[in-house]
C-alpha cells in the first residue's frame, strides 16, 4: 500500500490528538491540587515528559503490528480474548465518560453566562439535553466535514493564543493585587504532586493513537520519533505559555477556584463583554468536540461486533441514513447515564482516569510480549531507544495515576475496579448469547 502520511502530517495529527479541550478546564484543577507554584508548573513538566516517553512507546507498537484501528486490536492480539474484553470493555465506559466531562465543561461556560445563580444545576440539564439534541443529529445521517472538525482546531489554536497574549496587557498593578502564590491545603509536597496526575495526564491524553499510524508511513524509524518530538514540544510551549498566562492573570488562587478558566481570563482583559463571548463560543467548540465523539465511537463498537464480543446489532447499518444506529443510541444512552449520576467534572476526571490508566498500561505492556516475539522485525521498524527503561518508567507513572484516584476519590476507585472486573463474566455471557445465534 503506498504510505500517504508525510512527516509534517504526521507532527500535525499527534498535535491534534493531544490538543483537545481539557487545557480550558484541567489547569484549575491541577493548581488547586498543586497547592503552590512549583508544584504546579513541575506537574505540568512531568506530564510533557511521561506522555513523550508514551508517544514513543506506542509509536513502536504501531510500527511493529501495523493494524487499522491498531490501539483496539493490540489488546486482541497480545493477550487473550476474555482480557481483552475486559479492558475494551472499560475503554468504551470511559470513552463515554470522557465525552460527559466534556459536555460539562462546555455547559458550565454557557450555564455561567444565562444561570449563574444555579450553575451546577442549569450545567447538568444543559449537558443533558444537548447531549440528547446531538443523538437526534447524528440519527438523522447528519455528518461534520472535514472542513468543520479543521475550523474546530483552528479555534482551539487562536483561543490558546488569545489567552496566552493576555500576559501582555496586564499592568504591574494587577500583578501586585490579584497575584496570590499559593492555595491552602494540608497534603504533604509529594502527595500534592501526585494528585496532580489525574488531571494533567487527562490533557495530554490522545497521543497512544499514534500507533494507528505505524504502517502509512515511510522510514518510520526515523519520522515516528522526530515528528512525535516536535508534536510535543509543540504542545509543551502552548500548555506551559498557557498556564504561564492564567497564572499571571489570576493568580493560583483564582485559577483554583475557576470554572469558566478561559472566559474568566479574558474578562480581566478584555472586560466581562469578551468573558461572555468566549464562553459561548466554548460552549459551541466543545459541543462539536461532544459530536465528533458521538460519531466515531459507535464505529469501535462496530469493531468489536466484528470480532465477535458484541452481539452483531452492532453490525447494523441504517441503509438511508448510513448510520450506526444502536451504536449511536448506546454509547449517547452511557453518556446521559454518567451526566446524570455522576454532575461534576472532577469526579468523572477521576473514573475517566482510572478506566485509562488500566487500558495504557496494559496497552504500554504489549511492547514487551511483541519484542518477546520478535513482531515485525522483518519490517523497517521504530525501535525504542531506552528499552525497557522508558516503558517501566511510563507503567510505573500510570500506575501513580490509579493510586491518585485512590487518595482522592476511593469510591471511583472501587466502582472502576468493579466495573472492570465485571467484563470477565459479561464476555462469557455475550459470548454465549453470540454462539446460541449462530447455532439457530
Amino acid at each position: 500500500m503506498k504510505k500517504r502520511i508525510r512527516p509534517f502530517d504526521l507532527t500535525i495529527i499527534v498535535i491534534s490528538l493531544v490538543i483537545g479541550m481539557g487545557i480550558f478546564r484541567t489547569p484549575s484543577e491541577v493548581a488547586e491540587k498543586a497547592g503552590s507554584m512549583e508544584i504546579f508548573f513541575l506537574a505540568w513538566l512531568a506530564g510533557s515528559l511521561i506522555s513523550f516517553f508514551g508517544a514513543l512507546t506506542f509509536a513502536e507498537i504501531g510500527s511493529r503490528k501495523p493494524m487499522k484501528g491498531g490501539f483496539y486490536k493490540i489488546f486482541s492480539v497480545c493477550y487473550s480474548a476474555a482480557f481483552a474484553f475486559m479492558v475494551n470493555w472499560i475503554t468504551v465506559i470511559s470513552n463515554a465518560a470522557s465525552t460527559a466531562a466534556v459536555a460539562i465543561m462546555g455547559s458550565t461556560y454557557l450555564a455561567s453566562v444565562f444561570f449563574p445563580e444555579s450553575v451546577s444545576t442549569s450545567t447538568q440539564l444543559i449537558a443533558i439535553v444537548t447531549t440528547l439534541g446531538l443523538l437526534g443529529v447524528n440519527l438523522l445521517g447528519i455528518r461534520l466535514s472535514v472542513a468543520v472538525l479543521n475550523t474546530l482546531m483552528i479555534l482551539k489554536i487562536l483561543l490558546l493564543l488569545i489567552l496566552i497574549s493576555a500576559v501582555f496587557f496586564i499592568s504591574k498593578e494587577w500583578i501586585s493585587e490579584t497575584h496570590i502564590e499559593s492555595v491552602t491545603h494540608d497534603a504533604p509536597s509529594w502527595k500534592s504532586f501526585i494528585m496532580c496526575f489525574v488531571p494533567v495526564f487527562f490533557t495530554f491524553g490522545g497521543y497512544q493513537q499514534t500507533m494507528n499510524f505505524g504502517g502509512d508511513i515511510d522510514n518510520p524509524s526515523r519520522v515516528l520519533p522526530r515528528s512525535i518530538f516536535y508534536a510535543m514540544i509543540v504542545i509543551l510551549i502552548l500548555y506551559l505559555s498557557v498556564n504561564y498566562s492564567y497564572y499571571k492573570v489570576l493568580g493560583l488562587e483564582g485559577l483554583a477556584n475557576t470554572k469558566t478558566l478561559a472566559a474568566d481570563t479574558a474578562k480581566v482583559i478584555f472586560g466581562d463583554w469578551s468573558g461572555m463571548i468566549i464562553s459561548i463560543v466554548m460552549f459551541f467548540a466543545v459541543m462539536t468536540y461532544v459530536n465528533v465523539s458521538i460519531m466515531s465511537n459507535p464505529r469501535v463498537y462496530y469493531a468489536m461486533a466484528e470480532d465477535s464480543v458484541l452481539p452483531p446489532l452492532f453490525l447494523k447499518v441504517n441503509e438511508k441514513t448510513n448510520v450506526l444506529t444502536y451504536g449511536v443510541i448506546v454509547f449517547c444512552g452511557f453518556i446521559i447515564l454518567t451526566l446524570f449520576f455522576v454532575s461534576s467534572f472532577q469526579k468523572i476526571l477521576e473514573y475517566v482516569m482510572f478506566f485509562d490508566s488500566i487500558s495504557l498500561i496494559t496497552a504500554a505492556s504489549a511492547i514487551f510480549i511483541l519484542r518477546k516475539r520478535k513482531e515485525g522485525e522483518h519490517l523497517e521498524i521504530f525501535k525504542l531507544k531506552g528499552y525497557p527503561w522508558i516503558p517501566i518508567l511510563y507503567i510505573a507513572v500510570y500506575a501513580g495515576v490509579n493510586y491518585a484516584v485512590f487518595l482522592s476519590n476511593p469510591s471511583a476507585f472501587m466502582w472502576g475496579a468493579i466495573l472492570f472486573i465485571s467484563g470477565l463474566p459479561l464476555y462469557y455471557l455475550i459470548r454465549g448469547f453470540i454462539t446460541r445465534s449462530i447455532r439457530r
